[in-house]
């Protein structure tokens, strides 16, 4: 699925750039014909990036498949805010699992769909970071060896939020939560632990694996549209900034998830068959510490004696996901401006 580059002229408002095209051109969110999949009612909490990414990626497969998706969700908060018992915001087939098998619950609805002959109706496996990386990793990895026909979408908002914001191996180092706290000699969480769930994916060389935020809303739809265009197991991670257990302003959700992107902490791209297809360029890099000092749970960072060889050590491992998939080109600007570790510690 070709990628359609669009000229935006902005003047004076963030709309304008929408009514200026033509219908096709527009989003899935500009439509009035939305499903509205996950509809408006439910309880999450204000800026929830995780209810942004589940509005834009369901709809997106919605408008791809004609309405025809059957959803499977794990507990979480996902779950949670949106079916609190008697109430429901979905409206789409929808089935909670538990926390940990959604991947497996996914396939068997698969299996029904095939054995009744309805190819004309696709499966959207979807968690969080929790029930994805750590206690659905097995159902998941068998998902994927298998090439189970099923989209799996990963929402990672970089710990247990739900639960008391406690760790998860998705958690990035240094972070504070409830089970790494700031105290010690090395506060917060540890280096050198957790997994990356996209280049694991990308291991098993299923048909389709791409990264997206909710900051970028056609690079996400357009990723998901793609994948519903797919058979087999495909998997969609997606960075959704959580303002509770990130400690961060609920206004500064879509903020931080594109300067995650535009410092390299979270590299954005495309993966077919194992093989990285397409990436997001930086269009100007910026310091991972300007990225960090909005977020409490990196606070312990900064202060009067401010962790400069921790800021250091993170601002090396976005460097490395730079150079890992080739973030930058070469001839830029970005790739001539020098990027300060200590940015403005201010």
């Amino acid at each position: 699925m070709e990628q359609t580059v669009v000229k935006f002229y902005q003047t004076g408002t963030f709309t304008v750039g929408n009514r200026l095209l033509t219908p096709n051109q527009r989003s899935v969110q500009s439509d009035t014909e939305r499903s509205n999949s996950l509809n408006s009612g439910h309880r999450a909490c204000q800026g929830c990036g995780e209810a942004l990414g589940a509005r834009y990626a369901i709809d997106a497969a919605m408008n791809a498949t004609q309405g025809r998706v059957i959803a499977a969700n794990a507990t979480g908060c996902l779950e949670v805010f949106s079916t609190p018992y008697p109430e429901t915001s979905w409206q789409m087939p929808w089935i909670h699992s538990l926390f940990g098998n959604t991947a497996a619950v996914a396939t068997g609805i698969a299996a029904a769909l095939k054995v009744k002959g309805r190819s004309d109706v696709r499966v959207v496996a979807q968690g969080g970071d929790g029930g994805t990386t750590d206690i659905g990793f097995g159902c998941l990895s068998g998902m994927f060896e298998r090439n189970d026909d099923v989209l799996y979408i990963c929402y990672d908002n970089e710990a247990y939020m739900n639960t008391g914001v406690q760790r998860s191996s998705a958690t990035p180092p240094a972070a504070r939560t409830a089970t790494t706290m700031s105290v010690g000699q090395h506060p917060g969480n540890e280096f050198g632990q957790g997994k990356n769930v996209p280049l694991i994916a990308m291991a098993h060389e299923i048909p389709y694996v791409a990264t997206a935020t909710v900051a970028d809303l056609r690079d996400l739809e357009r990723k998901v549209q793609k994948a519903m265009t797919l058979r087999g197991a495909r998997y969609l991670h997606i960075f959704v900034p959580c303002p509770l257990g990130w400690g961060a302003a609920s206004h500064d959700t879509v903020r931080l998830a594109r300067m995650a992107v535009e410092s390299g902490v979270f590299p954005v791209f495309e993966a077919e068959n194992g093989q990285v297809t397409r990436v997001l360029k930086i269009r100007r890099q910026i310091p991972v510490v300007d990225y960090l000092k909005l977020q409490k749970r990196f606070a312990h960072l900064f202060g009067k004696s401010p962790d400069l060889a921790t800021i250091a050590r993170l601002q090396a491992r976005a460097d490395r996901n730079i150079s890992r998939f080739g973030l930058i080109d070469p001839s830029s600007d970005s790739a001539s401006d020098h990027v300060s570790v200590s940015g403005d510690l201010a």
